[in-house]
């Protein structure tokens, strides 16, 4: 994928999402850049032990980038490290599946050109910042970046007034199609019904209201997880099977 036709070589600030092996020595960097959006490129060499930055080339870590612009996708020539996240968050299983779960999303989320990539950028950087140096509980860490990543694509829940009608809160009833808490008027059959504390966790995670969030109860983690899954899966149209993976408490 070239990102500037009018010059050979050009640079990004990105955090690695994935990377697939490409032949004997190279591999595929699956980047969310803040500048250009999601970028494939190529890694020349890196799986050799001499190679001198394969490792800042590993998921989850955030990189300063040379890349020159290539027929069918760019090649990296520098890269220099500006988080090195991926050490402390691959130390840890539940920090490592919580990572995976944001790198799977984030590529769902910006898999073309937008925008808001900037605003995801700052996201998933910040989320894996937080993972590698054990900010937060990993599960709630995870939780809010899904919902604010959705509420940068265009699809903010809300966890007080009714999603629908605006009626003022807050409303005992959840539902994924109509965007979160409805009231009784407009609560279609079948909606969830969590517990208060469960959308107060779910409002605080949104908003990065981190007192709150941490004191919350193992219940209301449980509960809003489950609601934020199903959340994520009505607007991306299928579900992230990193998800499975997450230790959840």
């Amino acid at each position: 994928m070239s990102k500037m036709s009018a010059s050979r070589t050009y640079r990004a600030e990105g955090v690695v999402l994935r990377t697939y092996k490409l032949g004997e020595a190279d591999r595929i960097i699956v980047l969310l850049t803040r500048e250009h959006g999601q970028v494939r490129a190529v890694a020349k060499g890196v799986r050799r032990t001499s190679s001198k930055f394969g490792s800042r080339l590993e998921p989850f870590m955030a990189v300063d980038l040379q890349l020159a612009s290539g027929r069918n996708l760019d090649v990296i020539t520098q890269a220099q490290t500006k988080g090195a996240y991926g050490h402390g968050i691959a130390a840890d299983y539940g920090r490592y599946t919580a990572a995976a779960a944001i790198a799977e999303t984030a590529e769902r989320l910006t898999d073309t050109d937008g925008e808001a990539a900037s605003a995801q950028y700052g996201l998933v950087a910040g989320a894996f910042s937080a993972l590698s140096r054990g900010l937060h509980p990993s599960e709630l860490i995870l939780d809010s970046y899904l919902l604010r990543a959705l509420a940068t694509a265009g699809w903010a829940p809300s966890f007080t007034d009714c999603a629908r009608c605006g009626e003022p809160g807050p409303h005992s009833a959840f539902s994924a199609p109509l965007g979160g808490a409805v009231c009784s008027a407009c609560r279609p059959p079948g909606s969830a019904s969590p517990a208060p504390g469960t959308m107060e966790l779910l409002a605080a995670l949104l908003s990065g209201d981190w007192t709150s969030a941490d004191a919350s109860e193992n219940p209301a983690r449980r509960e809003a997880a489950g609601l934020v899954a199903v959340y994520l899966q009505w607007h991306l149209e299928r579900a992230v099977k990193s998800l499975r993976h997450v230790e959840r408490v």
